[in-house]
């Protein structure tokens, strides 16, 4: 399922770093290198208190027995379905077998009373598995599971219609949570699990209808994969598969190793409004082969450090930024909320660099540089048909490759203080751009085309912003660095209406 890239998700070890002078750091800044995340009051600190659940058994509830091993799976397969079972105070396992898990029936519903917990002691992969749709999860702490990479601990099989409320799911392998379609995961805590906090993603089918809503998302990819298998693209917060339609609201998204929120190939309508997202060691947000967002009210700051850091370090100019769009973009033509990618009303507060509108001109449907697994775009459903010579005319120049187009970018604010980050270059940067195309040799777009149609063909606009402290923009390709005049004036005409204070600070 991961795919790999070469201008992102590298691996950013959490170690006490020794910072170059390409970045400007002494050993007086180091303590602020790797930020402690300390939210708004009103945002969802879910981890540190979780709401109990209730501390006796609700009516009709089947009691499960910590003392006895297996309890929990055996009543569940015993017990029809639609039955409510309550977990009692105390350590649940599962029999010791690797495969032992709990198999729900449709509706059933588990309860934890306040203290209880199911553990995999380090043996069993999965805690919630199998088909049965309509399952609730409350108040319960699931914990110690060991799946496999790519694989989840809760709801294994991406079931549809689950439910995920008040509930923990940390220090597991892998995933601690898969999901299927119309599911939801409210006032959660998803914590220090190996890979992601939660894999949207169903190996057959697209996942509609996904919430995803007060949770606190932090430390996740705790087992660093990208360092395992450089490139991999396969850790996050949260990682999203072809998912058609997203609501994204009021998480705490925090201290993740890598990114924090990554959709990836093929989703379509996404809403993320109201989040905070911050410290995540890479970017906060990328939307990567994607299509129609809206990304609104959030609050983003101190996202990027490690991962931007290294970049810089090592002397790549490529702008690596905090929200991310690859090869994403508006498309009317698919049905969603929008028909664009809509970016207003945030704040981005210290972080390494902006935003970053990238499109890779190798990157198409049947190129052999298209990392997506073999997907081809949302537009095309014979892949096959992306070829030579047809790929070179209407429609399919246009359809047979993920497009950066449509992207509005208005009335947010952008913050850097330089002294805060700790850097003195290549973390200050808005960018529109793409590489020359090279590959394969029968590719159409060649050249600068692609970089000429993401930077002045593709609608894509900043407007009505408010920039403080000293930006910088890249449009093109990496060489063109611009001053605020410059990205004003003609030929790139961004950010009309706009307002920038050049010094350092807020």
């Amino acid at each position: 399922m991961g795919i790999k890239w070469r201008h992102w998700a590298l691996p950013a070890a959490l170690l006490a770093l020794a910072l170059p002078t390409a970045t400007g750091c002494d050993s007086s800044q180091e303590a602020r290198l790797k930020p402690t995340a300390v939210p708004s009051a009103s945002v969802a600190r879910v981890c540190a208190r979780p709401a109990p659940g209730p501390a006796k058994a609700p009516a009709g509830a089947v009691t499960i027995d910590p003392s006895k091993a297996g309890d929990l799976s055996a009543k569940t397969s015993s017990h029809p379905a639609n039955t409510t079972f309550w977990l009692r105070p105390g350590k649940h396992r599962l029999e010791r077998d690797r495969y032992a898990q709990v198999v729900p029936k449709k509706g059933d519903v588990y309860i934890g009373a306040p203290g209880a917990v199911l553990d995999g002691g380090k043996t069993n992969q999965y805690a919630f598995a199998g088909t049965a749709p309509d399952v609730t999860i409350r108040h319960l702490t699931v914990q110690g599971f060991v799946p496999p990479q790519n694989e989840g601990v809760v709801n294994h099989d991406s079931a549809d219609g689950w439910v995920i409320e008040h509930a923990t799911i940390q220090d597991n392998s892998g995933a601690g949570l898969m999901a299927g379609a119309r599911q939801q995961v409210r006032a959660s805590c998803l914590r220090d699990n190996g890979q992601y906090g939660m894999n949207a993603y169903k190996g057959s089918g697209r996942i509609t209808g996904l919430v995803l809503e007060g949770n606190e998302i932090t430390g996740n990819n705790k087992d660093d994969w990208e360092r395992r298998q450089p490139g991999c693209g396969c850790t996050g917060g949260v990682k999203f598969w072809a998912v058609d339609g997203a609501d994204i609201r009021g998480n705490w998204v925090h201290d993740n190793r890598g990114t924090g929120l990554w959709a990836d190939t093929n989703n379509n309508d996404f809403l993320i409004e109201d989040n905070v997202l911050e410290a995540n060691d890479g970017a906060a947000l990328i939307y990567e082969t994607s299509y129609n967002a809206v990304i609104r009210g959030n609050t983003i700051r101190r996202n990027n450090w490690v991962e931007g850091r290294k970049y810089a370090d090592r002397g790549d100019n490529f702008p690596f930024a905090t929200i991310y769009l690859s090869e994403s973009g508006g498309e009317p033509r698919i049905r969603a909320r929008t028909d664009k990618i809509e970016i207003d009303r945030n704040l981005l507060e210290n972080n390494w660099s902006g935003i970053t509108l990238w499109e890779n001109a190798d990157r198409f449907c049947n190129s052999p540089a298209n990392t997506s697994s073999g997907d081809c775009t949302l537009l095309v459903k014979n892949t096959k048909k992306c070829a030579r010579p047809a790929i070179a005319t209407a429609p399919l120049y246009a359809d047979c490759r993920w497009r950066t187009q449509r992207v509005d970018i208005h009335n947010n604010r952008f913050v850097l203080d330089k002294s805060v980050v700790a850097c003195t270059v290549r973390c200050d940067r808005m960018a529109v751009l793409a590489n020359y195309g090279t590959y394969p040799d029968w590719s159409p777009y060649q050249g600068e085309r692609v970089a000429e149609a993401i930077t002045l063909k593709q609608h894509n606009r900043w407007h009505d912003n408010t920039y403080v402290g000293p930006w910088r923009f890249v449009a093109h390709d990496p060489s063109r660095v611009l001053d605020s005049v410059q990205w004003q004036a003609t030929p790139y005409g961004q950010d009309a209406g706009s307002t920038f204070r050049a010094q350092d600070g807020g």
